[in-house]
């Protein structure tokens, strides 16, 4: 594990050998919800030696429709995040969307997350590492895993060498996404730790609903694969009901079978390290 890492878990005890989860609710609902996922997940992480940070969106920039839900407002939406983080000692992400936000969304969260559709933009990226904090960067669904050592430099000619690339699978005709897992290899080539995303990789996007659709039921598959071919840490959006939740809640894992899947992605970590 990288020693920027080893210093945003130092305050989880946690098995050196497993990968790390990335999980939360997609976006910032309310105060209730996001410290109902943050305490179950974190136990079950615990429990099972896993080192977790948590995730939800402050702001929702990338909507299908213009009249979903995009959150709460950001102060109340970041405050909200760091208050998860102080309250069960959990290091935390969200993403930005344009250079502007990076400063101020770093004063809230350890890991700043640039979204796929953004991985190109040259200034965000800058303005991402500038800060000093660990940069997380999602793989364009438009791009090869090999081709994000652009993004990588970019960073890196900073002095920041605190990254993370997120495979999310590449779109397939108009509205779906598949995942080519030699990107994983590919990229753990550049030197950095390689994330799956498991849910927003079953994304069906541009329905003709205005909501993006899914396939939740093949969160599993996508992470056992992920963990058979050799992915350091796994992306999992949850939620306790999708089915009402404000933002992606069609591709989301329910958050009473987060247990059971993380059980057998431990087992499966041990006999492919």
């Amino acid at each position: 594990m990288k020693n920027y890492l080893q210093d945003l878990f130092k305050h989880q005890q946690y098995n050196e050998n497993n990968f790390f989860l990335i999980a939360g609710p997609c976006v910032v609902e309310s105060e209730a919800l996001v410290m109902e996922v943050a305490d179950k997940v974190s136990t079950i992480c615990k429990n099972l030696g896993i080192p977790y940070i948590f995730k939800a969106s402050y702001r929702k920039a990338n909507r299908t429709s213009a009249g979903s839900f995009t959150g709460l407002g950001d102060d109340t939406g970041l405050s909200l995040i760091k208050k998860v983080g102080s309250t069960y000692n959990l290091p935390t992400t969200s993403d930005i969307h344009a250079h502007d936000e990076a400063t101020e969304a770093a004063k809230y969260v350890d890991v700043l997350q640039i979204p796929a559709f953004l991985c190109r933009q040259t200034d965000l990226l800058i303005a991402a590492a500038q800060t000093g904090k660990i940069v997380n960067v999602k793989k364009g669904q438009f791009l090869s895993g090999p081709s994000m050592k652009f993004a990588v430099e970019k960073i890196r000619n900073t002095g920041n060498d605190k990254i993370g690339l997120i495979e999310r699978g590449n779109t397939f005709g108009y509205q779906d996404l598949v995942v080519d897992y030699r990107n994983i290899t590919w990229m753990k080539e550049i030197e950095v730790p390689v994330i799956m995303d498991c849910t927003h990789s079953l994304q069906q996007p541009n329905q003709t609903s205005g909501v993006t659709g899914g396939n939740p039921q093949l969160i599993e598959t996508i992470a056992k694969a992920a963990i058979a071919t050799g992915a350091d840490g796994l992306f999992i959006e949850t939620h306790p009901n999708p089915a009402v939740a404000k933002s992606d809640g069609a591709n989301m894992l329910q958050l009473d079978l987060l247990e059971p899947l993380l059980q057998k992605l431990v087992t499966l970590r041990k006999a492919v390290v």
